[in-house]
């Protein structure tokens, strides 16, 4: 039901990843300056020969996607750079972007039809990256208005057109990303008629009086409802067609990422270290428990006196269940993103998890959720 990868050797925290289409090739990142491209029969990870490696980055890598049909990855740093990379006779070549940002890039999200991007960055700004035939480069215009703090999170409506940002400001924000001579004028969505580039088309916070930094955020298969989660522990999911938002506090450890799994199914995922599973009805969001199931420590095994003494004396007890260090969750450290790795936002089958302890969780949503059992519709 669960099938767990360390991923790096020495063991590294994994902050970022991204599959290919075909799901046997996963891009990551052991939090530096180099983004590693790892092979997969199913049962194992191979790494490809260092010269596969992309290295371009001056300092940690902080994003990556990877556009299914065009076969092209885009990744961002703290290095201010993010770059566009193509496969060419098995070596991935660079194509520099010009973000012309000051701060650190956070994130990277390819669009829909995989013809822009947005990066997001701590200058308080979004950059809607698309490329410029006649000079050979890719080159952005910028959203400012109304940020006021770093760009954490993105998440592209299916109409290639509008783009959800969660940021540290304690706001979750919808702009519209239309690019004059790229896009095709947008019809009318929920969300708004009239979409010139840079529009705040809807803004929404964690709570009056306090909140917290919005982590992840996700729109559906329809893009009419948008799901995001913050540092106050917060779930909120706003049903923009029939006008509905519904916010709930958890008692868990904050959200660090989110997503729809099916069409009133979200998962989230976090410093919880394992991943919940939310509905949502349309007039309240319902807590459905985790997919994790808990793995019972073997408390069995005697130990000699003189064990009982070393534990005795270096850890003041004797009792060897009591000073344990590994946790009865899967991943032992927070979960830092999720991913679809079979289905969709429809029906997702399989889900992929990474985190600080460098390990790569798939998880069998069917499976589980047979077994525990949970009933995600």
């Amino acid at each position: 039901m669960t099938t767990k990868f360390v991923l790096t050797d020495p063991v590294a925290p994994v902050n970022c990843h991204a599959w290919n289409k075909e799901r046997n090739c996963i891009a990551v990142s052991p939090n530096n300056n180099d983004v590693n491209i790892l092979k997969f029969d199913g049962k194992k990870f191979d790494k490809i020969v260092d010269s596969a490696a992309l290295k371009e980055h001056g300092s940690r890598v902080t994003g990556i996607d990877w556009a299914p049909n065009s076969n092209t990855i885009a990744t961002c740093g703290e290095d201010r750079n993010a770059y566009v990379w193509k496969e060419e006779g098995g070596v991935w070549k660079p194509t520099l972007v010009i973000l012309r940002i000051n701060r650190a890039a956070t994130c990277v999200k390819w669009s829909p039809k995989e013809d822009k991007f947005a990066v997001g960055s701590g200058s308080r700004l979004i950059s809607i990256c698309y490329f410029e035939e006649e000079n050979d480069w890719w080159v952005s215009k910028h959203i400012k208005k109304p940020i006021r703090s770093s760009i954490v999170s993105l998440d592209w409506h299916p109409n290639n057109v509008l783009v959800a940002a969660g940021s540290t400001d304690f706001k979750a924000r919808v702009f519209s990303g239309y690019v004059k001579g790229v896009d095709p004028k947008p019809d009318a969505t929920p969300w708004g008629k009239k979409m010139k580039f840079g529009e705040c088309m809807a803004e929404y916070g964690t709570g009056k009086g306090g909140g917290g930094w919005i982590h992840g955020v996700s729109f559906d298969i329809t893009g009419n409802k948008l799901c995001f989660v913050g540092h106050d522990s917060s779930i909120t999911v706003v049903d923009k067609l029939a006008g509905t938002e519904v916010r709930v506090a958890t008692t868990h450890l904050p959200f660090r990422c989110v997503s729809w799994i099916t069409e009133s199914s979200i998962l989230a995922a976090g410093h919880d270290n394992k991943p919940y599973v939310f509905t949502f009805d349309g007039a309240a969001v319902n807590e459905i428990g985790t997919i994790d199931k808990p793995v019972k420590k073997d408390t069995s095994k005697r130990l000699s006196a003189m064990d009982k003494f070393r534990q005795l004396d270096s850890k003041g007890t004797a009792d060897a269940s009591a000073t344990g260090t590994d946790l009865v969750t899967v991943h032992q450290n927070a979960i830092a993103e999720i991913s679809i790795f079979a289905g969709d936002k429809t029906a997702a089958s399989t889900v992929c998890s990474v985190g600080m302890d460098g390990k790569l969780v798939l998880w069998d949503i069917a499976k589980i959720a047979a077994a525990i059992p949970l009933a995600i519709k």
